[in-house]
């Protein structure tokens, strides 16, 4: 595992030639990226482009060689990468691949309701600490067994997305009905059993596409399968443990965390490929339809937990999408690193010179709430963001990270002196025992602001003089 490398052992394989090519200023210090997985190998060209290092370039490439392959779904310039782990717990290191989410389209739906669906896929997005949360594929199932009606509703998805698909039969020839219509791509195919293996081999061999190995609630089957695979030639897998909700709850986490387990743990190579979870089998019982959406959600959220890489599901509700987009989100943060943002002068609006003058730290949950809150007051305004190395406000004041000679510092550096005429810095509320420090080693009068940026809008209302009041002698409070 890459984590168990030294930097030297992988410096003794790279060029030494401190070219600078990968952005580093030096070999040694893209090595030490290589071992954190911060980069990737391919960013050293001379090792990958010139002949002489190729021998070394393809032992760095296993060296490096996470214990869970990573696999690629592709279409045209688009590619969704799933797998590619190399711990089993976040906390060891991090996570590479956020768990791709799929949500399905059926051929025995209607033209107009098939568009529809992939549209609302499409436009579903929340911004969320600096970032858009997505949803990533579209899975194209066959319910009439039709490769004509197959390949006709695969046209009509590729007509109305660029997203990446996953193709669901397990009859070969539909899948290759809705393949004659994506030259060129590599979408998922699911899946090869114990029934279907041979041919649905020979198809993905053919089309150079990776391939889904189900085996419901059957590990050794399972295993038994992708050896098989493997010796047919197939290297890009993928494995469907069986997704089960109800009584068949505990079988599945379980299922899904032994073979993860079997990887990191034991050692297992024929098991190191990237886990497919289908909470859309909740849909297969009856029952009211708003049950089996928190029976997905609440499934979908569990198998992301126990090391599901890819989901397929069926609801497009937003309160189904969203916790789990969220969910993911934090749990594939690199936990090495506070999430953070620029520190700088950041500008809400139109500020001119007599607009109010803000700072807060550059903890992105902080910042993106503050420039919100704001935003929301509909007053232009200068926010100055300070270093803390990824703090809040109160863990960075009691840390030390928040200081008034970093105020100082940083407004220095803003230049936003140049910008206005006033000399007042409004500071978080949390911050308010630095006021007087602040005050000292700046030269501006501080304003102490709420205690919850929500309270921004108010306190500027009530606390800010327009510039024209200014001109008769009047202040801000």
């Amino acid at each position: 595992m890459a984590k168990s490398l030294s930097p030297l052992e992988v410096y003794n394989l790279l060029p030494k030639t401190n070219c600078g090519k990968c952005g580093e200023k030096n070999c040694l210090s893209f090595a030490t990226r290589l071992v954190n997985l911060e980069v990737e190998v391919e960013r050293c060209t001379p090792l990958v482009e010139e002949a002489q290092y190729k021998e070394n370039y393809v032992k760095l490439k296993n060296l490096l060689k996470p214990p869970v392959k990573e696999v690629l779904i592709v279409r045209g310039d688009r590619v969704v990468r799933i797998g590619g782990e190399y711990v089993m717990y976040r906390h060891e290191l991090t996570y590479r691949r956020p768990t791709a989410i799929a949500i399905d389209v059926s051929d025995d739906m209607s033209r107009e309701l098939i568009a529809e669906r992939v549209k609302q896929v499409e436009e579903f997005g929340y911004p969320y600490i600096g970032k858009q949360l997505k949803l990533d594929l579209i899975a194209v199932r066959s319910v009439t067994g039709d490769p004509a009606r197959f390949s006709e509703v695969v046209k009509t998805v590729l007509d109305n997305t660029s997203l990446p698909l996953v193709l669901c039969s397990l009859d070969p020839e539909v899948l290759k009905a809705g393949l004659a219509e994506m030259s060129g791509d590599k979408p998922l195919l699911y899946a090869a059993t114990k029934d279907n293996w041979r041919r649905m081999a020979e198809l993905a061999l053919a089309y150079d596409c990776p391939l889904v190995v189900s085996a419901p609630n059957d590990p050794t089957m399972l295993k038994s399968l992708v050896k098989t695979m493997l010796e047919c030639g197939l290297e890009d897998l993928v494995l469907d443990p069986g997704t089960m909700g109800g009584e068949g709850l505990p079988d599945t986490l379980v299922n899904f965390t032994m073979i993860r387990k079997a990887v990191f743990r034991a050692g297992d190579e024929l098991l190191g490929f990237p886990l497919l979870g289908a909470p859309i089998a909740v849909w297969l019982g009856g029952g009211r339809a708003l049950d089996k959406k928190w029976e997905e959600c609440y499934l979908a959220g569990m198998l992301i937990v126990r090391y599901a890489d890819i989901l397929i599901m069926h609801s497009l509700d937003g309160w189904v999408l969203l916790p789990l987009v969220m969910l993911r989100d934090n749990i594939y943060t690199d936990p090495r690193k506070p999430v953070s943002v620029e520190p700088g002068l950041y500008k809400i609006g139109q500020p001119d010179e007599t607009s109010p003058v803000m700072f807060t730290t550059n903890f992105a949950l902080t910042y993106y709430t503050v420039s919100s809150d704001i935003q929301s007051a509909k007053i232009d305004s200068y926010l100055l963001v300070v270093d803390t190395e990824g703090l809040s406000v109160e863990s960075a004041v009691a840390g030390r990270k928040l200081t008034a000679d970093r105020v100082a510092e940083a407004l220095k550096e803003s230049g936003v002196e140049k910008l206005v005429k006033h000399r007042y810095l409004i500071i978080p509320g949390r911050a308010s025992r630095l006021s007087g420090e602040i005050e000292e080693a700046t030269g501006w009068t501080v304003l102490v602001g709420p205690l919850d940026s929500s309270g921004i809008p108010k306190f500027l209302d009530e606390k800010w003089y327009k510039p024209k009041l200014w001109e008769g002698g009047a202040q801000p409070k």
